[in-house]
């Protein structure tokens, strides 16, 4: 547990849980803490699914600009080796299913927070965005690649160019969030998503979201030999036997996996 940034685990599901007031703010502290639970979450046994969840108010405002506004290109560069792109590449790359329960506000590196979730779950009256450029910079945590990746290069240049804060309805209706609840039922929804997957096949839904997030990367040939080897990978584990036998004895979604 880390002084801002914390994982909390019930019921099979880890919270990574963000708490820098006012604005959890993502300066080098928070985001050395960020890599750290989503290192830990995505080793620990007990966590099967998680959300990543900045509390009742607000997500994540964006990048802590007073601690970076005046560094150097090359301190840059060096802090982003293992900055904020490092710890949220290890959000990005956790086994397991994840989900960003958002309120209030997700901007610039806040909203790359939640890029590198499998869901978006958004409050109303959230806004979401990318406003680095009227920093004069660009996103340098994923938000040029994933958002693009996401809503395709047309709406994501609309979105980065301007820098323009998207309100929640806009945002559901381009892709960059996934589904909309009353602001106080942000978590409770995440967690009825994260829930299903609590007693599945741990191996299956990794091989799952590996097949589909590296596919992205390549070209369709290759991405097809991912999806067979992973596939076939899948038939030296437990659950594919009982997840057949019980299909064949009982007929679907009715498998106990033990997650081996």
């Amino acid at each position: 547990m880390g002084e801002f940034v914390g994982l909390e685990v019930d019921g099979g599901i880890g919270t990574i849980r963000l708490d820098r007031p006012k604005m959890n703010a993502l300066n080098s502290q928070v985001e050395r803490e960020i890599l750290e639970v989503a290192n830990e979450a995505a080793e620990r046994d007990d966590v099967r699914a998680v959300i990543v969840y900045g509390g009742e108010k607000v997500f994540a405002a964006g990048a802590d600009i007073k601690e970076m506004s005046e560094k150097s290109a090359t301190e840059m560069a060096s802090k982003e080796r293992s900055g904020l792109s490092a710890a949220l590449t290890a959000v990005a790359e956790i086994p397991k299913p994840t989900v960003a329960a958002m309120t209030g506000y997700a901007l610039g590196g806040g909203f790359e927070l939640a890029l590198t979730c499998d869901r978006r779950i958004a409050g109303e009256g959230l806004k979401v965005g990318q406003p680095e450029i009227l920093l004069g910079v660009i996103p340098g945590a994923g938000g040029t690649q994933r958002l693009a990746r996401l809503v395709g290069p047309s709406k994501a240049k609309d979105i980065v160019f301007s820098g323009r804060f998207v309100e929640a309805r806009e945002a559901l209706s381009i892709g960059m969030v996934d589904e909309i609840v009353a602001a106080e039922d942000v978590y409770a929804a995440a967690r009825r998503w994260a829930e299903q997957f609590v007693n599945g096949p741990v191996h299956a839904l990794a091989a799952a979201k590996r097949a589909i997030d590296e596919g992205l990367e390549v070209d369709l040939h290759t991405g097809l030999r991912i999806e067979t080897h992973l596939f076939t990978s899948l038939f030296a584990t437990e659950d594919q036997k009982i997840g057949m036998r019980s299909f064949i004895e009982n007929g679907p979604g009715k498998a106990e996996f033990t997650g081996n």
